[in-house]
């Protein structure tokens, strides 16, 4: 029987401002939302695949392009973003519902800026400064929010550079997540939807035996994960405990 594959998805989304109404300039409330925001173009990668990028010119409306990416959200078993799970993964939802979507298939997230906050104390936890840091990286140059103002009036070599952007994003978004992962002690373990025996980070065969951790019942096998470098237990070894009066 072929083993089940989990499906890991990188993406990041980019969206247009909200159009208001205001009695001043840089006032903090607005009188009256002209227009809603939407969804300009988003960026996937399925695991080691090619990234892959839509945006909304090349479709007929937004609800196609949403569409689209609802049958990702549907597809993955893991969904990693930056920031993802306060906004890309909200933002979407938003959309999804406001195009009568039903939800996707359940997924579990990691979040590679709730990852830094917890476990490193980096300078700055902005993508492009951990792709800097990290050395695997950074993040594409553009004009700043002329860019998604070109966009909205349907600029087609301004959803070009978006597009090339966006694809940069989860790119480096990529190459942050591997370097993070040995750290995360509660990433999902893919070895659950592999069935097999192996690093819950990587799924990797390539284990070394270090030794045994103790609980207060017990003690377990501990692994060292020879390519992604993330640690792993085994099964709770029982233990007989001698009561001493």
């Amino acid at each position: 029987m072929e083993k089940k594959k989990p499906i890991v998805a990188f993406f990041d989304i980019e969206v247009s401002p909200l159009k208001i109404s205001a009695w001043k300039t840089w006032e903090a409330d607005s009188l009256r939302v002209e227009e809603e925001w939407y969804i300009l173009s988003f960026a996937v990668k399925l695991g080691d695949s090619a990234t892959k990028v839509y945006s909304l010119n090349q479709f007929d409306s937004e609800k196609e392009l949403v569409k689209k990416l609802w049958e990702y959200f549907d597809k993955a078993n893991i969904l990693v973003g930056h920031n993802s799970d306060r906004f890309d993964v909200k933002k979407s939802n938003a959309r999804f519902m406001f195009h009568g979507l039903t939800p996707p298939s359940p997924y579990k997230t990691i979040d590679t800026l709730k990852v830094a906050r917890k476990y490193f104390a980096f300078t700055s936890n902005r993508l492009d400064a951990l792709g800097e840091y990290l050395g695997v990286g950074r993040k594409v140059k553009h004009e700043g929010m002329d860019l998604w103002f070109s966009c909205m009036k349907g600029d087609e070599k301004a959803f070009s550079r978006m597009r090339k952007y966006n694809k940069g994003d989860v790119d480096l978004l990529y190459a942050v997540y591997n370097k993070l992962k040995p750290y995360m002690v509660n990433h999902p373990s893919l070895t659950i939807y592999e069935e097999i025996d192996g690093c819950p980070v990587c799924a990797s065969s390539n284990l070394q035996r270090r030794g045994f951790g103790a609980t207060k019942t017990g003690k377990h096998r501990r692994f060292h994960c020879q390519d992604c470098g993330a640690w792993s237990k085994g099964k709770n070894i029982k233990t007989e405990v001698e009561i001493v009066n």
